[in-house]
């Protein structure tokens, strides 16, 4: 599924993988937040923690009723407050999507799948 932008001279296609990848850089920029984790089940109770190259494995895009919708999983930084940081990522990520791409996005979910002590 791409998402599909109309323009006075014609039509811009754009793959999810790519506002995955700028929904996660968004996120990454984010204080509280350790990294992007995988959307698949935890294993033996621990989150994977994803690195920059796999951003897009850790966002998932929807589009339902021409709305576009955002899930992110993150692990988020032990002693922070979850959720300052899950409503500063939701902020962020709407914002940058909306400046940048030009997308409306109109609701960005944040699931966290676990805590990490930075050392």
């Amino acid at each position: 599924m791409t998402i599909q932008l109309s323009m006075e001279s014609g039509k811009v296609y754009i793959s999810d993988d790519v506002v995955a990848i700028i929904a996660g850089s968004a996120a990454l920029d984010c204080y509280g937040l350790i990294g992007m984790a995988s959307r698949k089940q935890l294993k033996d109770g621990i989150a994977e923690l994803l690195g920059r190259e796999n951003l897009a494995r850790g966002v998932e895009i929807r589009k339902v009723n021409d709305q576009v919708q955002i899930d992110l999983y993150i692990i988020v930084s032990y002693g922070t407050k979850i959720s300052e940081v899950a409503h500063n990522i939701q902020i962020k990520v709407k914002y940058v999507l909306n400046e940048i791409v030009g997308i409306h996005v109109d609701v960005v979910n944040v699931f966290v799948q676990g805590v990490r002590v930075i050392s």
